[in-house]
């Protein structure tokens, strides 16, 4: 038995150092100094020598041996991948994609245009991305999933170009399911890279592989810090960190069902998890406590889980919903469930506004949402989510203003004292005279 059990300590809200402590744990684990510097290097090493500093690159970290003639995923490795999956798991792979574009397609921004107070017909035009870089996570968990919460959304805003990159494993191949999921998308431009050198590589271009406009896709420390630091160069999606969860519950929820839930969102392997659980029960709290060394021990990452739930958990005990909401607020978690009844499970979503996804109800665990529900399962994390929102149709496309004056329906006249006007404010005369000309 772990010493944590009677060590770890319930955050209450009551306490005079409640925010400090809750600050303290919400720590942005996807933030490393020293995975940003080996990801500069990476960076600088692609963009002086290309292909080749990926080649390298690639047996250091992956310990796989790529070169020209491999590093693109043959049509061959993808007609082996089609004989690997069973039908099943193709079919579990169709239901997830028919479910994905059923709710993004909905999402997808169109055109307009409409008369503005001067008569004048504005709007805007939405395009997409001409070439897009997805990047997929491979190694202990190859993400089969986020190949469909990324390229699906790109297929759907119609982009034109869409190239995939992901990690080896050690004998040069990919994941089967990744290419089978790739596979049912249309997707046929697949690189044999991962980390840093990947990001790099889609961003500056090499011999092999042709710089993108954006890059899409999760991924560790040294993914995220090439991303930081190649913003600007190159467009980015978000910044998404290691996963989250958080859990707002009463005194009539199910401690095995919470704790399933948390143990989910612990596995995925990068040892910087965190999970999150509130309540209004002590008596809960006490319960889930003991309930989560109990679960993970039958599961099969059970070394690395007890880990996660001995640095990455905290419990939070609040007096009431209200305060529950004001808490999840704050921490923005990546996924949040509410395990409550209907009416106040329907009322506290209501307050929640900085969640990445809202999942309501203890029959909703965060898994639908990771693999099928619909919406992406890329969302930010490291309480990024005040200021942003997960990954979208629209992410995928860029957005142009329409704007169009007549002298002959008026709208120029009437829109010319207000220019002459902002023209004297900001002693910008040439800038009144270009409508003044117009009306001479």
């Amino acid at each position: 038995m772990h010493s944590w059990l009677t060590d770890m300590k319930i955050l209450e809200y009551s306490s005079k150092n409640f925010w400090t402590d809750l600050q303290k744990s919400c720590a942005n684990a996807a933030n490393s100094p020293e995975a940003e510097s080996v990801a500069k290097a990476v960076i600088e090493d692609v963009r002086k020598r290309g292909d080749k500093a990926l080649f390298e690159a690639t047996k250091k970290f992956d310990r796989a041996y790529i070169s020209a003639k491999n590093i693109r995923v043959s049509g061959d490795e993808i007609l082996r991948a089609r004989k690997l999956v069973s039908k099943r798991d193709a079919d579990a792979l169709r239901d997830s994609i028919k479910n994905v574009s059923f709710f993004n397609s909905k999402t997808k921004p169109k055109n307009w245009r409409a008369k503005n107070p001067h008569g004048a017909t504005v709007g805007e035009n939405f395009y997409p991305i001409d070439r897009v870089g997805l990047y997929i996570p491979g190694g202990q968990a190859p993400l089969v999933s986020t190949v469909i919460m990324t390229c699906t959304l790109a297929k759907i805003a119609g982009c034109r170009e869409i190239c995939v990159c992901t990690p080896p494993a050690p004998d040069g191949s990919i994941n089967a399911y990744l290419l089978r999921a790739l596979d049912l998308l249309g997707i046929r431009e697949i690189y044999k890279v991962g980390g840093a050198q990947a990001i790099a590589a889609m961003a500056i271009g090499t011999k092999s592989i042709k710089p993108v406009d954006k890059i899409f896709g999760p991924g560790n420390a040294f993914v995220i810090g090439a991303k930081r630091i190649l913003f600007g160069e190159v467009g980015i999606d978000l910044l998404p960190g290691p996963s989250e969860v958080l859990i707002i519950a009463d005194g009539g929820a199910k401690p095995e069902f919470v704790a399933a839930d948390l143990l989910s969102q612990a596995e995925h392997g990068s040892g910087k998890e965190k999970i999150y659980f509130i309540t209004v029960s002590k008596p809960l709290a006490e319960k889930v406590k003991k309930e989560l060394p109990k679960q993970a021990k039958s599961l099969s990452r059970a070394e690395k889980l007890l880990k996660i739930i001995d640095v990455g958990t905290c419990i939070i005990h609040v007096p009431n919903l209200e305060a529950a909401a004001e808490t999840a607020n704050f921490i923005a978690p990546e996924h949040m469930e509410l395990h409550l009844q209907a009416p106040e499970a329907e009322k506290l979503s209501k307050l929640i506004h900085t969640a990445g996804a809202v999942l309501v109800g203890e029959e909703t665990p965060t898994v639908l949402g990771d693999f099928c529900a619909g919406p992406s399962h890329t969302l930010p994390t490291g309480r990024t989510g005040r200021f942003s929102s997960g990954l979208q149709v629209s992410d995928f496309m860029r957005r142009s203003s329409y704007v169009k004056y007549s002298k002959a329906n008026g709208s120029c006249k009437r829109a010319l004292k207000t220019v002459a006007e902002f023209a004297k404010m900001e002693s910008l005369d040439a800038h009144g005279r270009s409508l003044e000309i117009r009306l001479d």
